[in-house]
């Protein structure tokens, strides 16, 4: 290859890249509703799906949102069905104290939930993370928490659907 060659990135992420990203800033998000301005957002739901789908034969690590995921996958009904439970999660820790949205952490990654109180730690060390409420497809309840944890890890403690956030919310925030 010559010092003249142009490297290019490949079609495919370059196009996903473009269907993920979202208009405007985060300055303001407090919730998943508010960084719903992505093509894949605004676009009819089985048009994503199909792009996604075709997308993913070519390049198998796509970065997506988990209910585009469960979609593809078949294990979703709709697009609003995972926005409603989307909102119904951000309705349930919005309304607490502590509890702070993060918008992505990449373009086309989910959002998630941290409980702020918990960076102190119960032992007074600070964790390198705070517990944290996430979308997850590994299961149909959609949602997983993992526990303050500091350069260790943590594991992820499968949720089983709103109600059951709602449930065991009090002993999650003492993590």
């Amino acid at each position: 290859m010559s010092n003249n060659s142009v490297l290019l990135e490949p079609l495919v992420g370059l196009e996903w890249s473009e269907a993920v990203e979202l208009a405007g800033g985060v300055d303001t998000v407090t919730g998943p509703a508010d960084i719903r301005r992505a093509w894949i957002h605004r676009t009819s739901e089985r048009q994503v799906v199909r792009l996604y789908q075709s997308l993913s034969r070519v390049q198998s690590d796509l970065p997506a949102p988990w209910w585009l995921r469960a979609l593809a996958a078949g294990e979703l009904s709709t697009r609003d069905a995972a926005f409603a439970l989307e909102d119904e999660v951000g309705e349930l820790l919005g309304a607490r104290r502590g509890w702070v949205y993060m918008p992505w952490t990449g373009h086309g990654e989910d959002g998630y939930w941290e409980f702020v109180p918990s960076e102190e730690g119960s032992t007074g060390t600070t964790p390198i993370a705070p517990t944290t409420v996430l979308f997850t497809t590994s299961h149909h309840g959609w949602l997983d928490v993992v526990p303050a944890h500091g350069d260790t890890g943590a594991q992820r403690l499968p949720v089983d659907g709103v109600d059951d956030l709602r449930a065991r919310l009090d002993d999650i925030e003492t993590f």
